[in-house]
C-alpha cells in the first residue's frame, strides 16, 4: 500500500520532503507532481528501482527514454556531453520550465544507461519536485504517468492516482491538482533543435 503524503508546492515542509528523499534511498517509487502531468520517479542510481519503473512502464531498462529531473544546471556534465553557448543559452532561458530536452549523454552515465547516445533532461517548475531532487542530491528518473481513459490522457486529481497505482508504488504525493498537458520535448543533440512534441511549453521563447 502506497503511502498518501499532501505536500504544499508554495512552501514545501522540509520534514516532509525529507520522507520522500529517504523512501527514494532505500529503492522506493514515488509519484510527485511537476510543472506538467504527474510523474512517476525513483532515484537514478538505484538499479532495482529503475527496473521496477521499466518493468510497470513494459519496456527494457537500457531501451527506457525516462527523463532526468535535475535540480538546476549545474551538475549537467554528469549526464550530459559538452554543449555549446547557445545550447546553453536555450536551457538558460527555458528552464526551470515545461520542457524536456534531449541532449547528448555523457560517458559518465549511470550503469543501465551507458549505452544511450542520448538523455532527455527536465527541470520542472515546481518547488515539490525541485526540492525532492535538491535533497536527494542527484536526479530522479521520470515518466509520465498515464491514463487509460481514450479521452483523459492523464490524471489530474492525486486521490485517483492513488487508487490506480496504490500496489505499485510506495508513495503518492498529493500537490493539489495535475495538469493534463505534457512538457514540451525539443531536441538539441544536432546542429538544428527539432521539436519532437509540442506541449504546455511555448514554442515562442525560442
Amino acid at each position: 500500500m502506497a503511502e498518501f503524503l499532501r505536500i504544499y508546492e508554495e512552501n514545501p515542509n522540509s520534514k516532509e520532503i525529507e520522507k520522500v528523499v529517504k523512501i527514494l534511498r532505500k529503492g522506493g517509487l514515488i509519484i510527485y507532481p511537476t510543472d506538467t502531468v504527474y510523474g512517476l520517479g525513483c532515484d537514478i542510481n538505484n538499479i532495482k528501482a529503475l527496473e521496477r519503473v521499466a518493468k510497470i512502464k513494459g519496456v527494457k531498462l537500457e531501451k527506457s527514454n525516462f527523463s532526468f529531473v535535475c535540480h538546476d544546471l549545474s551538475n549537467l556534465s554528469d549526464y550530459v556531453k559538452q554543449i555549446d553557448t547557445s545550447v546553453f543559452k536555450i536551457l538558460k532561458r527555458a528552464l526551470p520550465g515545461p520542457y524536456t530536452f534531449i541532449l547528448p549523454g555523457a560517458r559518465t552515465l549511470p550503469m543501465p544507461f551507458k549505452q544511450k547516445k542520448t538523455v532527455g533532461i527536465r527541470i520542472p517548475d515546481n518547488n515539490i519536485a525541485l526540492e525532492i531532487v535538491k535533497q536527494l542530491g542527484n536526479p530522479i528518473i521520470s515518466t509520465s504517468i498515464h491514463d487509460e481513459d481514450e479521452i483523459i490522457e492523464y490524471t489530474t486529481d492525486p486521490e485517483l492516482i492513488l487508487e490506480k497505482w496504490n500496489h505499485l508504488v510506495d508513495l503518492v504525493i498529493d500537490g493539489g491538482y495535475g495538469g493534463n498537458e505534457a512538457s514540451t520535448i525539443i531536441d538539441l543533440s544536432e546542429d538544428e533543435p527539432i521539436v519532437f512534441r509540442e506541449g504546455k511549453g511555448s514554442l515562442e521563447i525560442f
